[in-house]
């Protein structure tokens, strides 16, 4: 798996891109998540339209990412996902605990009224 970050107005965007498979970027994605709650940013928005896979251990890596931005009252959102990976939330039940939005405009908004 390929990712990219950056923070914006307080808010931290992660671009993931492949298959997400936590025992690969687990450690490094949390260290980020880490470091930017250390800045003093709550706000994260997880870009997964282009994941195609995810295994038990990168769902493991969404929830750790939004318990540690939540433990500091803050929000995560997942933008755009595919097909796939929507039916997986679905199944998990994950989508009634993430928040999830078809864009990046959509995504901002939903965040900065947390």
């Amino acid at each position: 798996m390929k990712y990219t970050h950056n923070i914006s107005d307080k808010i931290l965007h992660l671009h993931f891109e492949g298959d997400l498979i936590g025992e690969n970027n687990g450690a490094e994605l949390v260290e980020i998540v880490k470091d930017a709650i250390d800045k003093q940013v709550s706000l994260c928005a997880l870009y997964i339209e282009d994941v195609r896979y995810i295994n038990s251990s990168g769902i493991g890596v969404l929830i750790t990412i939004l318990t540690k931005f939540r433990n500091k009252g803050g929000e995560v959102v997942l933008v755009n996902p595919s097909d796939h990976v929507k039916k997986l939330l679905v199944i998990t039940k994950l989508n009634a605990i993430f928040s999830i939005v078809d864009s990046e405009t959509e995504a901002i908004e939903k965040l900065k009224k947390s």
